[in-house]
């Protein structure tokens, strides 16, 4: 596998470029994106990249979190807040996914997703509006564990992280989390699976395999 090392624009930019060719595997006219990865490799900053250098092309876009679909705390913190299972397992609403953000971009579908659906902090529904993504739109979805569940995905880019980046960049709060990244990688393989890898274990000098 050769890698080519780029800047964070420099990449939005290219990956903006391969989009304006990607078409809808099922023939919706919306294109559905995912930027896998856990918390600390940045997959948001990456989306959000991406859907500014769509802009002047032409090619609208959404920016959806998972973060936006946890599962409320009762549910989610059944077990405690330092669950890796749990957090794996059960922390995200990808029934809420299915239903509010690819059903609506599904072949005969009205495009009109939900952006997201519960607040952690507030612990309550967010009650965001509905946005209309327009015909030939693209969904660009952020979040970690996302190459586990079947989404129907037009294009995945997954940020690698190894080991020790990952330890590093993760606040020590949260490193109880780790525990699942390791189980993501060896049930799911997200880095043989998606279809363009980007090593983010520097924020300042990523590299991608495109």
């Amino acid at each position: 596998m050769g890698w080519e090392a780029i800047t964070l624009d420099r990449l939005g930019d290219r990956i903006a470029e391969r989009l304006l060719d990607l078409k809808p595997a099922d023939g919706s006219p919306w294109c559905r994106v995912a930027f896998d990865g856990a918390p600390a490799a940045r997959p948001d900053d990456l989306a959000e990249r991406v859907a500014e250098a769509l802009r002047p092309l032409g090619r609208p876009s959404l920016v959806v979190g998972a973060a936006g679909f946890l599962r409320p705390a009762s549910v989610r913190l059944e077990h405690g807040r330092q669950d890796a299972d749990s957090y794996y397992d059960g922390w995200y609403d990808t029934g809420a996914l299915w239903r509010e953000v690819f059903g609506p971009l599904e072949q005969g579908g009205d495009g009109r997703v939900l952006p997201d659906l519960w607040d952690p902090v507030t612990d309550r529904a967010t009650r965001s509006a509905y946005v209309s993504l327009p015909p030939g739109g693209i969904l660009l979805l952020h979040g970690p564990f996302l190459l586990r569940h079947w989404f129907p995905l037009d294009l995945s880019v997954h940020l690698l992280l190894t080991s020790g980046a990952l330890r590093r960049r993760t606040p020590e709060s949260e490193r109880w989390t780790l525990p699942a990244f390791a189980r993501y990688e060896q049930e799911a393989d997200p880095a043989g699976t998606a279809d363009l890898l980007v090593r983010a274990d520097d924020p300042r000098h990523p590299a991608w395999n495109g």
